[in-house]
């Protein structure tokens, strides 16, 4: 076969590849504004992980609660410490960005700067790690949630997903297991203490919360004031 029928072939199969992506991707993504997601990466990534250190008996804890079953101040609490412009933003902080790059220059610690949609685009499609093609990735898939969902979505999602301890996903599984009560019985004080372990919740622990934490969940609950509180959720819901 000549080389131009070679090259021709391969540069055909790319164009299909890729755009057999863009629909899969667009069709997943579009689906999950109605459909609650059966599981996510990150879920998948850690029962894989587990097995690979010899613990077959890991298990998932993930039970999906709707919006209108999740407490208000679990809401608030993870927009105050998470995503304060998420109410705003159209899926990436520009400004925590720059700010992130500038902090990396200058050799000081760099904050994380990612927004509520990235962090449900990459809990949901990707694995973890920072290579170029999983950010261009991240970035793909939180243009196409923020086009295709709602803001108040995006939320209800994310508080379904986020992990909050070893295995456990979400608020649905989150407040029975270290509160013994439902989402939507969650305090404001709760909330806070929840939402103060999602930086690190394989490090940081709900049950038994060091001096940091505590410290995180008392600045929560100032910013969840600050921000307004049920007005805040309110604008988040009109969108």
């Amino acid at each position: 076969m000549a080389r131009g029928g070679i090259l021709r072939r391969v540069r055909n199969a790319l164009l299909w590849t890729a755009a057999a992506f863009v629909a899969g991707s667009v069709l997943s993504v579009l689906a999950m504004r109605w459909v609650p997601p059966v599981t996510s990466a990150f879920m998948v990534g850690s029962v894989v992980a587990a097995w690979k250190d010899g613990d077959f008996g890991y298990r998932v804890d993930y039970r999906w609660t709707p919006y209108a079953r999740i407490s208000r101040h679990a809401k608030l609490a993870v927009i105050a410490a998470e995503d304060q412009k998420f109410a705003v933003h159209p899926g990436f902080d520009f400004e925590s960005i720059d700010q992130a790059l500038r902090d990396r220059e200058r050799g000081k610690r760099v904050r994380g700067a990612s927004t509520i949609s990235q962090q449900v685009a990459k809990n949901l499609f990707l694995w973890k790690g920072q290579t170029w093609v999983r950010k261009g990735l991240e970035a793909w898939f939180t243009l196409l949630i923020e086009g295709l969902w709602p803001k108040q979505r995006i939320l209800e999602v994310y508080l379904n997903v986020a992990e909050f301890g070893p295995g456990v996903y979400g608020v649905g599984a989150a407040a029975p297991r270290f509160f013994r009560k439902e989402p939507a019985r969650l305090s404001r004080n709760e909330a806070a203490l929840l939402a103060a372990v999602l930086p690190n919740p394989r490090r940081f622990r709900v049950q038994r919360p060091s001096a940091y934490v505590l410290r995180r969940q008392g600045w929560i609950v100032g910013q969840m004031n600050a921000l307004g509180g049920a007005a805040y959720i309110r604008e988040v819901e009109r969108q």
